[in-house]
């Protein structure tokens, strides 16, 4: 049996963090476990408030977990303070988990920080040279790289910034803006780039399902291209059901 594990915050509407992870799992058919990080106080207008799961708390999970159950591929999501940044980062190399798919989650589209600014240091020098790939929005590109991105060159330069930090792919989501959305990966031999129409709306999640998808296809034993193609393609057709849920303007992907 496959299995993945995603370490990551819990949100209490369900559509993004370690709830809407499970939910990817399982359509995809692989069997999922779940690690919270942090809880957070949010529905569908945004989130209002986090609170970090105890670093002793979160390695004895995760060291338990890993000590009975070998996932085939590990992603992590929200992480928020420095401390949970290095438990994670010690036990994940305790357990020499190697199939590490990173959402490197900064803040959230309302506004507040999910990265807290004095972890940022220790997530570059201790968990992006642990993954297999990360994937950044353009604004989490920025935050890494600590540039600001307005053409595709400076896509090309925060990507390579991103990959000297140790990861073996970086996949910059360009979906937010006009015309087509357009993920472009970055490692290996050569760069690619992944386009599906845009859908109108506002999402919840969108980063969540996609990065967990990757993790499925990962665990799966395709290769970091074929996995974002097949992920990509999963999340546009996610996104033609996605409804609204709340008193929010955000739609939810419906499972």
């Amino acid at each position: 049996m496959l299995k993945v594990l995603s370490i990551a915050g819990s949100d209490p509407s369900s559509g993004a963090g370690i709830q809407v992870d499970l939910k990817t799992f399982h359509t995809l058919r692989i069997f999922g476990m779940a690690i919270p990080t942090a809880l957070t106080i949010q529905n569908s207008k945004g989130v209002s408030g986090t609170h970090a799961i105890r670093p002793n708390i979160l390695s004895q999970q995760i060291d338990s977990l890993l000590s009975d159950i070998r996932p085939d591929a590990v992603k992590i999501g929200m992480v928020l303070t420095r401390q949970n940044v290095e438990a994670v980062a010690s036990v994940l190399g305790k357990h020499s988990i190697k199939n590490l798919v990173i959402d490197p989650v900064v803040r959230s589209s309302s506004g507040k920080s999910l990265l807290q600014p004095t972890a940022l240091a220790s997530f570059k020098k201790t968990l992006l040279p642990r993954a297999l790939i990360v994937t950044p929005n353009i604004s989490e590109a920025e935050v890494l790289a600590k540039m600001l991105i307005r053409r595709d060159v400076d896509m090309d330069f925060a990507a390579g910034r991103i990959l000297d930090m140790g990861p073996a792919y970086v996949l910059i989501k360009g979906g937010h803006g006009n015309g087509p959305a357009i993920d472009t990966l970055y490692g290996g031999k050569t760069v690619l780039s992944f386009s599906t129409l845009r859908r109108k709306g506002e999402f919840h999640g969108t980063g969540c399902v996609l990065s967990a998808a990757i993790t499925v296809f990962i665990a799966r034993g395709l290769s970091v291209e074929k996995a974002v193609e097949k992920a990509k393609q999963f999340v546009d057709k996610m996104l033609r059901s996605a409804q609204p849920v709340g008193k929010g303007k955000t739609k939810y992907f419906q499972f």
